[in-house]
């Protein structure tokens, strides 16, 4: 059977974008079991509630919310069991100054596989205040009434 390639996003946290500033973005392994994978090719993952931390110089996903496998049976775990992720040293060792000093926060952002192996992409990401959503919510709707303008101005020309 031949590798897969490219890159194939399951999930995403659009939430976070929304909640929080990212700062810098990481590419980490996860460390799953064979159901917890089948599951999440199925797409059946959910990254809305999780964040990440650092605990005894390892990194850890929490409240990634991953479907128990329909034909999985008794090899199936916990659906929001803590998921080690898989990070180089020095890049653990950043992370974790700048989360005690400047007070950031890990969070998962998307999770995707990359040549047939789950990745997750880690966020460093600084929370908004509410005027900062606020203010990109009208940013936003300002943007899609431009290119709303856009389309009409060419449709009519």
């Amino acid at each position: 059977m031949p590798r897969e390639r490219g890159t194939k996003t399951v999930a995403q946290n659009r939430k976070a974008y929304h909640d929080y500033f990212v700062e810098e973005k990481f590419e980490c392994g996860l460390v799953l079991y064979g159901t917890e994978v089948k599951s999440i090719r199925n797409g059946r993952v959910n990254l809305k509630e999780s964040w990440a931390q650092i605990r005894n110089g390892e990194a850890w996903a929490e409240g990634i919310h991953i479907s128990p496998y329909e034909q999985g049976n008794i090899f199936n775990r916990d659906p929001l069991r803590p998921k080690k992720l898989l990070l180089h040293r020095n890049e653990i060792r950043k992370l974790d100054s700048q989360v005690m000093r400047q007070g950031y926060t890990l969070i998962p952002l998307e999770i995707y596989f990359k040549d047939g192996k789950a990745k997750l992409q880690l966020g460093l990401c600084k929370g908004k205040q509410i005027h900062d959503k606020r203010d990109a919510m009208a940013k936003r709707d300002s943007d899609r009434e431009i290119q709303r303008a856009m389309r009409n101005r060419q449709k009519d020309g």
